[in-house]
């Protein structure tokens, strides 16, 4: 369950959002779910748009959408459902890191004589 701030920090995210997922006559189905599902593995927050589904429906259908999936709803006003779920980790890497290949070391091209000779008159 997350916290009014955490809820809220979301919600001004969303705003800018676009509906990723219709949901259309046939209501709930499991090509809906898995696209629903890649969209929340994708972006994490997401918004659905539910028009096949009467106004008496959609707190029940939302509810079961985000419990179906793991996820929480952030908000549902009208036809549009914000549901958030965390990206998972990323396991760790199973394979050894290879040392980038070394640079070869440049010679440097300066002369024997390095003293140098100025032509400046001393500051008094």
């Amino acid at each position: 369950m997350m916290s009014g701030p955490e809820r809220r920090a979301l919600r001004a995210r969303s705003h800018s959002l676009k509906p990723v997922v219709l949901l259309g006559q046939n209501q709930v189905t499991s090509a809906v779910m898995s696209a629903i599902d890649e969209a929340l593995t994708a972006h994490e927050l997401i918004k659905v748009r539910l028009r096949g589904v009467e106004r008496d429906e959609r707190t029940t259908t939302a509810a079961n959408i985000a419990s179906e999936l793991g996820a929480e709803i952030i908000n549902l006003i009208g036809q549009v459902l914000t549901v958030y779920r965390a990206k998972p980790a990323a396991p760790p890497a199973t394979r050894a890191r290879v040392a980038p290949p070394k640079r070869p070391v440049r010679k440097s091209s300066s002369k024997k004589n390095t003293t140098r000779t100025s032509s400046r008159r001393k500051s008094r």
